[in-house]
């Protein structure tokens, strides 16, 4: 996997990935609820399956993980599952293990009443896209809400292979000597190491802020018109 940048990182993410591909061929083709932890026998995250072979079997499918589960395979060390008699049985027991243990790569938070946006954020030179609850007091742009924590993940996965905006957070940005994951997998730009410049990467977020406002047609026209040129 060449598209790493850094070693220690293509290490553990290869671990971890290793990890999941020898767990399905053993893992029963059956209901439950599966958790995740990390080297310090933390669980780091809970989840439910129908069929719980074939969704701990989609974690490997690399070119469609999100960034969020790039780096949770990254700290894999362990997998535990309890098998339920029925999804339903899975879904509120995994629920309740969410509550109790508040794993840190569960989309779930405190205030379940409190919807998820989209933001990008406007307190430095090359903004960063984010999901974010609660009240809204950073400055930027909001988009949604949003009901299902799937429905803006999937969103911010789109947007960040579409426009390639950093999802990175300022204090990460800061300490980058060289691209990171993002870069590789085609996800960013890598402003935090100059290999874009502001201009250029405001156009990528206005692009998608066009885009989250509904004017999708024309971002297509857009794109369109640039793929003929080039070609």
């Amino acid at each position: 996997m060449n598209f790493f940048a850094d070693k220690n990182e293509v290490e553990t993410f290869q671990k971890g990935l290793l990890f999941l591909k020898n767990q399905t061929k053993v893992l029963p083709n059956k209901s439950g609820v599966y958790k995740f932890y990390n080297h310090r026998n933390e669980v780091i995250y809970i989840g439910k399956a129908r069929y719980i072979s074939k969704r701990i079997a989609s974690y490997t499918l690399v070119k469609k993980l999100s960034n969020r589960h790039i780096n949770m395979i990254s700290e894999i060390n362990n997998l535990e599952i309890t098998i339920t008699r029925s999804e339903i049985e899975a879904l509120i027991l995994e629920s309740n293990l969410i509550k109790h243990l508040q794993p840190k790569y569960n989309i779930r938070l405190k205030d379940d009443k409190s919807y998820a946006y989209v933001l990008v954020k406007k307190d430095h030179p090359f903004p960063q896209i984010m999901k974010y609850r609660g009240t809204k007091k950073n400055d930027g742009f909001y988009f949604g809400p949003f009901p299902s924590a799937n429905s803006i993940n999937k969103t911010i996965t789109s947007l960040t292979r579409a426009f390639l905006i950093r999802t990175c957070n300022n204090s990460y940005f800061s300490r980058r000597t060289r691209p990171c994951l993002q870069y590789q997998i085609k996800r960013c730009t890598a402003p935090c190491v100059g290999l874009v410049n502001n201009k250029t990467y405001m156009e990528q977020v206005n692009e998608a802020n066009k885009f989250l406002n509904g004017k999708s047609d024309k971002i297509q026209k857009t794109y369109s018109k640039k793929m003929l040129e080039a070609s």
